[in-house]
């Protein structure tokens, strides 16, 4: 939630700016939205390694069992 010193004030997103300014003095009070957060993109490649893991699994134990 973005405060504005000048304001003494809290905004809610849908309230501030397009630049992330407040609507009463237009001081930039909020940054612009960055991006998937590094640790989700993380969790993201962690999951895919899991998953190539279990594949191979998989493709190795299925002509042993069948």
């Amino acid at each position: 939630m973005p405060w504005c010193d000048d304001c003494s004030q809290f905004w809610n997103a849908p309230n501030v700016g397009p630049g992330g300014e407040c609507p009463t003095c237009g001081k930039a009070i909020a940054s612009a939205h960055k991006g998937v957060p590094w640790h989700f993109k993380l969790m993201l490649v962690a999951l895919a390694v899991y998953m190539v893991y279990r594949i191979y699994w998989l493709a190795e134990w299925l002509p042993k069992h069948v």
